[in-house]
């Protein structure tokens, strides 16, 4: 049993690399639910800026810089209170760091050869170390404030599982200190697929990259109607309920997500048309969800000062806890 003291509501972590740009998949299955639960959790939502660096060729300083203000401005314009929820920056926490190296000293190289997402960046590139231990920084991510849940995408589950592994390896060498924290996963659009290829988990890298990906939340709504209209469906000349092919499929989720129907009322409207009316529909629906963020976005990032004084406070909050539990460890292990 850990000796972690519980929060009067169960404690939430979770946190976006600033990289990519953020688009609408990450609104349904992350920014969204998050603004919605800010008042049945303790929430601590960071932007993962260390993690940027692990391909540091990719990630020039002024776009880093760039990237982590237009980040926090999305967090707080998508509905996150920084009165209700402690948003930080990664970097600004030295604890991180810190209990990233004692991780990687007990954690098996094995264990980090294993994750997908290092098998596959490390075929594109010759993998940095920092590629192949940043599973270790990101479980210091989130076993620093002893969360009982993590909010994940379900591609992410494997990171939350090391984390546990990690966890429960630093609890049986050194006694039980840490929580031991579950995945939270959206069941319904947890898993928005690429418009341009519905095969893949829409990507905040390839939205930056690649014309027609995704829906990105600063998109012009002249861009937005343009990607949902060149979305991948199929050859057949109209939509049928028994064969429904990967892009039609992700074109009726968001649908449904977006206007709140069930699938039978989707299919009701759009069965035996052509695409073009759940194309029109889709695209209506994402200008009308990303107009009032970018509205808010336009009026936070007027105010720099603003954006300034949410990280610091956001930071000091987040290190009070973070410290807490870096003391704790390192008294375990001899450090303290």
């Amino acid at each position: 049993m850990s000796d972690a003291v519980p929060a009067a509501r169960p404690r939430v972590l979770s946190g976006i690399a600033a990289t990519g740009k953020l688009h609408i998949g990450n609104y349904i299955g992350a920014l969204s639910v998050w603004a919605k639960e800010q008042d049945r959790y303790e929430n601590f939502f960071f932007i993962a800026d260390l993690h940027a660096l692990t391909i540091p060729e990719n990630v020039p300083p002024d776009y880093l810089r760039e990237h982590v203000r237009e980040i926090v401005a999305l967090y707080l314009a998508c509905g996150l209170d920084p009165d209700r929820s402690v948003l930080f920056l990664q970097s600004r926490v030295p604890a991180h760091p810190t209990l990233a190296w004692i991780f990687d000293c007990l954690t098996p190289v094995s264990w980090l050869e294993r994750m997908t997402q290092y098998k596959a960046k490390s075929e594109q590139a010759s993998p940095s170390a920092g590629l192949l231990t940043y599973p270790a920084l990101q479980a210091a991510d989130i076993l620093l404030y002893q969360p009982k849940y993590v909010p994940v995408g379900d591609d992410q589950r494997q990171h939350v599982e090391l984390s546990r592994d990690i966890a429960g390896r630093f609890n049986h060498l050194y006694g039980d200190l840490f929580v031991i924290p579950e995945p939270l996963i959206r069941q319904s659009g947890a898993r928005i697929m690429g418009l341009d290829d519905p095969a893949i988990k829409m990507s905040k890298s390839l939205a930056e990259k690649r014309d027609g990906h995704a829906i990105a939340l600063l998109d012009p709504p002249d861009t937005v109607r343009r990607t949902v209209m060149r979305a991948v469906t199929d050859s057949n000349p109209a939509l049928r309920r028994d064969n429904l092919s990967p892009g039609v499929e992700n074109l009726l989720v968001l649908y449904e997500i977006l206007s709140g129907s069930t699938r039978e009322q989707a299919l009701h409207q759009f069965e035996g048309n052509g695409y073009g009316p759940l194309k029109t529909a889709v695209a209506d629906l994402a200008v009308d969800t990303v107009a009032p963020i970018q509205s808010r976005y336009n009026d936070i990032r007027a105010d720099d000062t603003y954006l300034d004084k949410v990280l610091a406070e956001g930071a000091e909050k987040a290190a009070a806890v973070a410290d807490h539990t870096l003391h704790r460890v390192m008294q375990r292990v001899g450090l303290a």
